[in-house]
């Protein structure tokens, strides 16, 4: 992947990013609900309830070498508006530049689009999972994996998304740190990504050439955690995609003045 490509699918997520903070609620057709009789609803002690959407299909009447489309998703059956959004979440992450909308807001009409328009060996995988919940909060982490037939390998994306059970809203960076904190929020960030080079063993190799290929890039990729922010890149953002998509961890005890009391735990 070179520079401007990379460039431009960060802007895409950028622009992802925004669009779930500042609208919750996605598109109302072509989501299917599973039947409460016929799947075993997932809880927790605090939290909000999940079924499973897990299904695996090739491009209809085709044989020999097919574009497939796998989904290993969740429903939310009391929170229609997150489910709905999480679909809409997936399938506009198949996109890689912010000047070109994509022509579907849906995985059912992404689908359509994709046998239309798939080579032979192309293939896409959605998930969606929830890494940590609470009575308050609901993270959800989606991610794509896409492979274009003749590429040199598959792209991974992961988008979180922080849900205020409450209000039923998306929570930016905005929402959750106090005013005025976004350089300490940076400046925390940049902490955490210094103790993940210390750890990389390409970093360590080289640390000035490290540093001028993949420099620190801000993000507000962010998703609650028992221990802290964690905040996660997708390939190519920081390192090479030999290097996966770098998590970093940032601290509650990092976090006492920048995060807004009511989002760090007691």
């Amino acid at each position: 992947m070179n520079i401007l490509n990379r460039y431009s699918r960060n802007l895409a997520f950028a622009g992802l990013a925004l669009l779930l903070t500042a609208c919750a609620s996605g598109p109302r057709d072509n989501i299917s609900l599973i039947p409460a009789d016929q799947t075993a609803d997932q809880t927790s002690k605090e939290g909000v309830f999940t079924q499973p959407v897990k299904w695996e299909r090739k491009k209809p009447e085709c044989s020999g070498e097919c574009p497939t489309i796998k989904v290993d998703s969740i429903v939310f059956p009391g929170i229609p508006k997150l489910t709905q959004l999480v679909d809409h979440a997936l399938a506009v992450m198949t996109g890689v530049s912010a000047d070109r909308p994509q022509p579907y807001d849906s995985l059912a009409q992404y689908e359509a689009y994709f046998w239309k328009t798939a080579a032979p060996r192309d293939s896409v995988v959605f998930s969606a999972k929830t890494p940590y919940r609470n009575k308050n909060l609901t993270v959800v982490e989606l991610n794509t994996w896409q492979y274009y037939t003749g590429a040199a390998h598959g792209i991974s994306a992961t988008q979180f998304l922080n849900w205020d059970n409450a209000s039923e809203k998306v929570l930016g960076l905005a929402n959750v740190i106090r005013p005025g904190q976004r350089d300490a929020y940076l400046a925390a960030l940049k902490q955490a990504h210094a103790q993940w080079l210390s750890t990389n063993p390409d970093a360590q190799r080289d640390p000035a050439a490290y540093s001028r290929i993949w420099p620190f890039q801000p993000s507000e990729n962010f998703g609650f955690s028992d221990a802290g922010l964690v905040v996660k890149y997708n390939s190519y953002e920081i390192a090479p995609y030999s290097s996966g998509q770098p998590e970093l961890l940032i601290p509650y005890s990092a976090l006492q003045d920048i995060l807004r009391p009511e989002y760090i735990p007691a």
